[in-house]
């Protein structure tokens, strides 16, 4: 027969029905994770927003950057 001691470290090896109970409740429903999926869906959409917005800015940029040049040129400015 097993001794005491050999229960106990059994039993500190295998998973009790309140172990078990405690990692289920400390799983995420369902709902919590769709309102993650939808803050992620959310800022996912601002940061390519966000994006799309600086390459329209960098554009403009460098188009107002030509056209400076273009108007120094025909006043024989020169630029630094």
């Amino acid at each position: 027969m097993l001794e005491d001691e050999d229960i106990q470290k059994l039993a500190a090896v295998f998973v009790t029905k309140e172990d078990l109970k405690e990692a289920v409740g400390n799983l995420s429903t369902k709902d919590e994770f769709n309102n993650l999926v939808t803050s992620i869906d959310s800022y996912a959409r601002k940061a390519d927003t966000y994006f799309q917005e600086m390459v329209m800015l960098s554009h403009k940029v460098e188009r107002h950057d030509r056209w400076i040049q273009q108007i120094a040129q025909k006043l024989n400015l020169k630029l630094e």
